[in-house]
């Protein structure tokens, strides 16, 4: 892959969440401009997720590894669902989960939450990317991060205008040289779905616009995925 211009990974999060997710992938891949996403084998439907993969080969498949969810309120953090047991075994027991499956490896790996920017699940999931020889998110320069595409703050404040169309454009015109992987989270009736719900829609919606992928070909954005990227 040519590296000196700028090519551009979309990153779908949470498939597998729900069917409410995994509906907001498919379109978002068959309809937007949606090259990759990142599977959590620990819900309800992963099996679907992993499915829907298997037909469609252009769309690359990772591991997000789940080890709960967390929302803010009253100032601090507080724990909906926590996985027990040591970070190492339970990134293991997920990878092997995930081959078993998708019935191959992840082509990239990343955290629900980003719980990986924590010392010890970071180490574990830096120890195997090396292993698998694939890009663990916002680790190394090869590939960079952004997550800007993100519809609430840190600490759950709304902030739907940056998954506006006008928004998404800025960001592409803005893109450095090199690869980025951008983060989304698109999602088709899933405005239920706490703590980020509607906000789901509006980011698909947002992916799908003709004027995105306009953009893309006037900024010279090569779309690419993390499968590419291996080749």
């Amino acid at each position: 892959m040519d590296t000196s211009g700028r090519t551009l990974i979309v990153n779908a999060d949470d498939f597998g969440r729900s069917e409410a997710v995994n509906r907001g992938v498919a379109r978002g891949h068959e309809k937007g401009i949606v090259t990759s996403a990142s599977l959590m084998v620990r819900r309800h439907a992963a099996k679907e997720a992993a499915a829907y993969s298997s037909e469609h080969p252009n769309l690359s498949l990772g591991l997000h590894i789940d080890l709960g969810e967390w929302i803010y309120r009253d100032g601090r953090w507080y724990a909906v669902e926590e996985v027990p047991g040591p970070p190492r075994e339970e990134v293991e027991r997920q990878l092997a989960d995930f081959v078993r499956l998708v019935g191959r490896q992840p082509t990239h790996i990343d955290s629900h939450q980003h719980v990986h920017r924590e010392e010890a699940v970071g180490l574990v999931l830096a120890e195997v990317a090396r292993q698998l020889g694939i890009p663990l998110r916002g680790h190394g320069s090869r590939v960079q991060y952004c997550g800007s595409f993100y519809g609430q703050s840190a600490k759950g404040d709304l902030l739907h205008a940056a998954i506006s169309v006008e928004s998404l454009l800025d960001l592409l015109a803005a893109l450095p040289a090199g690869v980025t992987e951008l983060g989304c989270h698109p999602g088709v009736g899933a405005d239920d779905d706490f703590p980020y719900g509607k906000e789901r829609s509006i980011e698909l919606e947002t992916l799908c616009d003709p004027k995105v992928r306009a953009g893309l070909v006037a900024n010279r954005i090569q779309l690419s995925s993390f499968a590419a990227l291996q080749a």
